[in-house]
Parts: structure tokens; C-alpha cells; sequence
């Protein structure tokens, strides 16, 4: 392989390394990524031996190919002759040079002007740090402020820019436009409304203050409650600890599922942020105490999805749900290093709601082959208890009735477990039906002019039994 030279040409005639000329007279191969770029106009009337690959792009499907197929292009080449090879912008951002690097070794590289500085230099502002991303390449996931976007080389692509960003950012936010043309203010909104797209088209997007802000992230939050918490901020958040919110924790869950259950998406999204805010304030006081921080929550979390799912990132098979469950539970009796069955179940945690927490140890113990084999012999256990239930109650002893009141209740959460039924959701609906009827109830009873309080146990159940009828 002989030697390939690359240099990046920056994005106009002024920003052409001093070397460039030198090196295009003392190679007999030029290439030049695409004829489009302005830099490489200027130096093809100069030098017509320069060739583009211009006739590449038509060839390739997606970026991704596009670039590939560029390397190959060079690498072929400098199978025969040292090659010196011209890219717009800079070449340590250009994709087709990554390619080459990986491939080859005999390789120079003179770096350029990119064009997010280009256009950071076109709008007239120093920014030390700033997120960088090609058009082309967009993940709108890892995007934050201050933010430049390179190569809106379409109005196609301006306008999928546009609702990407917009949705990450809000439409009114303030923006700038550059290109060779110059430099225009607009709002977010207006990205697709420019006459003229080409490869030197990019956006940039000054930061804002958090009350300017109209979309957020979960830096802003963490940003957001260190404000909060700091001397002048919010008494009663400053006097927030790990167990004062423990509450909270609890109740934005069951707020959560309330919204989940009526098929609420405003409610939705407001529960899950107030969840979230529950979870952001723990990494908040981890960071405090310099214990640990938000990248190792986020990492954890990370880690345990990919070495739980070793049927998709590792050897493991799972063809339906049960099988994915049965991996993950595996995976994590290996990871937490439990040397008994018993450590196993005691490892659920004991401020669960006691139904949930009884399903859950009952799926542990079938685990182990300690389980009903059938519904039936769950029910026949469920009936055994009850008539303790009852001997126990005659008996007067209170401890006694305690005590084998919740073994029916644990029977009947085994009843209801091997049914395949969610125990936990079955009960908050039977709850929600009884306050539903007993509304309705009461209503007929007003309607007769009477109150609840007026009628007997009887009356009452009749009226009932009723609306029962009624409901179904």
C-alpha cells in the first residue's frame, strides 16, 4: 500500500492549509471527495488534474454506504501510486477518512478548519465547548446546548432537521444559519424556509438559561434541583434527605399506575416526571455526599440490562417471554451470588405491598419445585385455611386469628398467581368496582330522599344488589 495523504481544505478559499498547493504539484493522483465544495471549485481551475468522486454519491444507498464506498475508492488507488486525497472541512470529522484510518497505516493527515468552527467563525461567537453533529448522523438523544449541525445539504433535510430538533428544543427557540451565502438569525421553526441548501449549510444553537428553556433534559433536572438545594435556594428542598422522600417515592409509583390504569397520557406524563424527579433527587444526594453519581446510576442500569439479557447480548435462547424471564431471573441469581433458596426469597424486599411480595416469593419458591401443581390443589390449601380461620375465631385468641387470617390471604394469593393473574391489579380493580357501586348505591338512596344512615343493612344490600344487576 503506498502512502495517502489527506487534507482537509476547510470550507472556503481562506481557510486552504498553506501546504495544500505544494503537495497537489507534487502528486500525479489528486482525488477530491466531491466537486461541490467551494474549496475544491477554486483549486480544480488551477488544477485540472485534480478528479472528484462526485460520481460515488450516486452509487451508495445511505451515508453510511457512501463513505465506505469512498474509502474503498482511495484505498484502491493507493494500491498503485501514493494518493493525496481532498475533503471539505475537516478531515479528522470526515467519515471516509475514519474508514481509510482503520484499513490502512501509511496514512498522513492534515487537519483543516471543520465546518462547525466555520460556522461558529460565521456567526461570530467563541464557543470553548460545544456538541457537534452531522445531519446525516443525527441522534437527538445525545444532543445539549450550545449545538452545531453540519452538512443541511437539502430542504428535505432541513425539514426532518427541523421537527427533530424542534421536539428536542421547542420551534421558538433562537437559531443561526450559515453557509457560504452568510449568516442568518431565525427561530428553530424557520430551518426549512432558507431558499438555498448546500454542503456548507449548518445551524447553530446558542445554550439558554434554564427559565428560558422550553424543552429539558435530565441534566437540566439535576441542574435544576442543585439549584434548589443550594444556600439561596428552597428551604424545603434544602431539607430533603434520603428518607424523607421515601414517601414520595412511594406514592408518584402508585400515582403512576393510577394514570397508567385510566389510560390518561397527559396524567401519564406528569406522573412519570414526578417519578423521575423522585429518582433524580437520590442521584443528587449521592453526588453530595460524594458517593456516587448520576454516571454511575446510569451506568448501572446499563450494565444490568446487558448482562440480563444474555439471550440477546450474549449465548442464551428465549423464544417467548417466559423464556426472556427465566434467563433474566438466572442471570440474576448468578449476579447477586445467592448460595441458598432461601437467600433468594428473602431477597424480596420486605416494603413491597404484601400482595405483590407474597406473588413474588411464591414464583421464587416454583423456582425450586416447591409450588401447587394445579389451581385445584391451591384452592383445596385456601379452603383448608379458612376453616382454621374459623376454629380460630371461636377460640377468641387474637394472635391465632392474626395469624391464620394471613395464611388465607397468602392462599388466595397462590390461588390467584397460579391462575395467572396479577394479584396486586386484580384487588385495586375489585376496590375501585365496590366504590363505584357503593356510589351508585348511595345515589339511588338520595334519590329517595333518604340517607345512607336511614336505612338498615338489608335495605341497603337490596339497593346494592341492584345496581349489580344493572352494571352488568
Amino acid at each position: 500500500m503506498n502512502e495517502i495523504i489527506v487534507v482537509g481544505l476547510g470550507v472556503d478559499e481562506f481557510d486552504l492549509p498553506l501546504v495544500t498547493e505544494q503537495l497537489i504539484k507534487s502528486h500525479a493522483v489528486v482525488v477530491a471527495r466531491t466537486g461541490e465544495a467551494l474549496s475544491v471549485k477554486l483549486l480544480t481551475q488551477k488544477y485540472p488534474k485534480i478528479k472528484t468522486l462526485d460520481s460515488v454519491y450516486l452509487k451508495s444507498r445511505n451515508f453510511d454506504t457512501l463513505n465506505a464506498n469512498l474509502g474503498k475508492e482511495i484505498l484502491a488507488l493507493a494500491k498503485e501510486t501514493p494518493v493525496l486525497y481532498l475533503v471539505d472541512g475537516s478531515s479528522q470529522e470526515d467519515n471516509s477518512v475514519k474508514y481509510i484510518l482503520k484499513r490502512a497505516k501509511n496514512v498522513k493527515v492534515v487537519s483543516g478548519l471543520s465546518h462547525a468552527n466555520k460556522c461558529l467563525q460565521r456567526a461570530g461567537v467563541i464557543e470553548p465547548s460545544f456538541t457537534c453533529a452531522s445531519a446525516y448522523d443525527l441522534n437527538t438523544a445525545n444532543l445539549s446546548l450550545p449545538l452545531v449541525v453540519t452538512a443541511i445539504d437539502g430542504f428535505m433535510l432541513a425539514s426532518q432537521l427541523k421537527l427533530s430538533l424542534t421536539d428536542r428544543f421547542g420551534e421558538e427557540i433562537t437559531a443561526f444559519i450559515t453557509s457560504n451565502n452568510g449568516v442568518k438569525k431565525i427561530k428553530l421553526y424557520e430551518l426549512d424556509r432558507l431558499k438555498n441548501y448546500d454542503y456548507s449549510t449548518c445551524l447553530y444553537i446558542p445554550s439558554l438559561p434554564l427559565v428560558e428553556k422550553e424543552r429539558f433534559d435530565f441534566n437540566d433536572l439535576l441542574k435544576i434541583l442543585e439549584i434548589l438545594r443550594a444556600p439561596n435556594g428552597c428551604p424545603w428542598d434544602r431539607e430533603q434527605t434520603e428518607k424523607t422522600i421515601l414517601k414520595n417515592v412511594i406514592e408518584e409509583a402508585y400515582e403512576l399506575v393510577d394514570a397508567v390504569e385510566k389510560e390518561d397520557d397527559e396524567q401519564i406524563i406528569e406522573e412519570t416526571g414526578d417519578l423521575i424527579l423522585q429518582s433524580a433527587f437520590y442521584v443528587i444526594f449521592g453526588e453530595e455526599g460524594y458517593r456516587y453519581n448520576r454516571n454511575d446510576v446510569l451506568s448501572g442500569i446499563c450494565s444490568k440490562l446487558i448482562s440480563r439479557h444474555t439471550h440477546v447480548f450474549g449465548g442464551d435462547k428465549a423464544v417467548k417471554a417466559s423464556d426472556a424471564l427465566s434467563v433474566w431471573n438466572n442471570n440474576k441469581i448468578t449476579e447477586k451470588g445467592f448460595e441458598t433458596a432461601t437467600e433468594y426469597l428473602k431477597s424480596v424486599p420486605s416494603a413491597m405491598p404484601s400482595i405483590m411480595r407474597a406473588e413474588k416469593v411464591g414464583k421464587r419458591a416454583k423456582k425450586y419445585g416447591f409450588d401447587f401443581e394445579k389451581f385445584e390443589d391451591a384452592l383445596s390449601k385456601l379452603n383448608e385455611e379458612i376453616e382454621e380461620l374459623k376454629t380460630a375465631k371461636l377460640s377468641g385468641d387474637c394472635v391465632e386469628i392474626e395469624k391464620e387470617c394471613g395464611d388465607v390471604l397468602f392462599s388466595a394469593v397462590n390461588c390467584v398467581r397460579l391462575l395467572g393473574v396479577d394479584g396486586e391489579i386484580a384487588l385495586s380493580r375489585s376496590t375501585e368496582k365496590f366504590i363505584n357501586r357503593f356510589s351508585l348505591m348511595e345515589n339511588e338512596v338520595l334519590k329517595s330522599g333518604k340517607s345512607l344512615t336511614d336505612l338498615n343493612l338489608n335495605e341497603l344490600d337490596k339497593i346494592y344488589e341492584k345496581v349489580k344487576r344493572d352494571e352488568d
